[in-house]
């Protein structure tokens, strides 16, 4: 989903891995949040915060995100006749986004089986986040495990044009984390 994002580093890295694992097909979508603001990752007058964790929702959170993401999932799944839809949500070792619980699955879940032809027609809906309830140690074993490279994976807040992580920000201070309590050599890319 090419949201409006500062960067499209995220955007090459799920084609790269998406073609290395023989996708049927990967569409990006462009929507253009960055039209509304107030999110650090949508708004460059708003900077990354790199000094670590803290409490409270933090600025890099995007208004709605999820639930956009999860609406056009949504539409996509009905067209295809899919009864599940997946992400990557995590609640365990996260910066706090609202719409990263599992009550909030639960209940976007709920509004999707109201809001549907699929749903009223009996094809119910799920919404599966495998990752929710892992923490980040847990993610990077499963990772190494099911033959992904890390490497090729983006989450950081703001690479530079190839795609290296800064590795102060929030997401990159968790990722570097989970590798560490993992044991495993953290193989991401950073610049410097």
């Amino acid at each position: 989903m090419d949201y409006g994002q500062r960067h499209g580093a995220e955007l090459e890295a799920a084609k790269r891995v998406a073609r290395r694992l023989g996708a049927v097909e990967h569409r990006v979508v462009k929507l253009d949040l960055a039209q509304f603001g107030g999110s650090a990752l949508t708004d460059k007058s708003i900077g990354v915060p790199d000094q670590g964790v803290k409490p409270g929702i933090p600025v890099t959170y995007v208004p709605a995100r999820n639930t956009i993401l999860l609406s056009l999932a949504l539409a996509w799944a009905e067209v295809l006749e899919a009864q599940h839809i997946f992400m990557g949500a995590n609640a365990i070792d996260y910066s706090g986004y609202p719409d990263c619980r599992p009550e909030y699955l639960k209940a976007y879940e709920a509004m999707a089986n109201l809001a549907t032809k699929a749903a009223v027609e009996g094809r119910r809906i799920e919404i599966r986040a495998p990752l929710i309830d892992l923490p980040k140690k847990e993610i990077v074993k499963l990772a190494v495990a099911l033959g992904v490279d890390p490497a090729e994976t983006v989450t950081c807040y703001q690479p530079d044009a190839e795609g290296r992580a800064c590795g102060a920000c929030d997401a990159c201070r968790i990722r570097k984390s989970g590798f560490e309590d993992a044991k495993i050599p953290d193989s991401t890319r950073y610049r410097g």
